[in-house]
């Protein structure tokens, strides 16, 4: 099937979003965990992270426009801080839950029952049940004019990965992390490590 950009745009706006979104290949599944100023928790599940650089290491997110509603980013930008969490295989159907829109004074990590674990002098709540966790700090913050979304670039300041997922020459393991991939929406699969070249 052969699709230009009038037969992309005459789709119905859901059936597009899925499709668009799934283009892009496999994604990071990470939750995003987030504190108010009055330290109101927040999560939110999110496959937008990509590498920008290693010195100073810095990781990008993609934010969608939302608004008021878009309690991770109002986060964010208040505090200064925030945390990346790779969901695991153990971890999917809560997950996926932090897509639900919950009231401002609802945290997720109450909702869905995953437990936020503070570390000394970070405003931001870490996943105890994540294996991979990621301290961020704002570094730059862009509202994108094509199309409203939010470019969020934060600098890795904590990291809690698994030893059994430590490489010899400094890389991680994902596949022994238990990290998920996203596809699309709603799609999550385990990564099987094929080849290192």
């Amino acid at each position: 099937m052969q699709l230009d950009s009038t037969d992309i745009a005459a789709m119905d706006s859901r059936h597009r979003a899925a499709f668009v979104n799934s283009l892009s290949g496999f994604k990071s599944a990470n939750l995003v965990g987030t504190a108010n100023g009055q330290g109101q928790t927040n999560l939110a599940i999110m496959s937008a992270a990509v590498h920008l650089g290693s010195h100073p290491p810095v990781l990008a997110l993609i934010v969608r426009p939302g608004g008021e509603e878009r309690h991770t980013l109002a986060n964010i930008l208040a505090t200064g801080c925030y945390s990346l969490n790779h969901v695991n295989s153990m971890m999917v159907e809560v997950a996926h839950q932090t897509a639900a829109r919950y009231p401002a004074g609802v945290s997720e990590f109450d909702a869905t029952g995953l437990t936020p674990v503070w570390h000394e002098g970070f405003g931001a709540p870490m996943v105890a049940e994540a294996s991979v966790t990621l301290g961020m700090r704002l570094r730059e913050h862009q509202e994108l004019a094509i199309n409203g979304t939010h470019l969020v670039i934060g600098e890795v300041v904590l990291a809690d990965v698994p030893a059994v997922a430590c490489r010899e020459d400094g890389s991680l393991d994902l596949a022994a992390a238990d990290s998920m991939a996203l596809a699309g929406l709603d799609t999550y699969h385990q990564s099987i490590g094929v080849k290192r070249m």
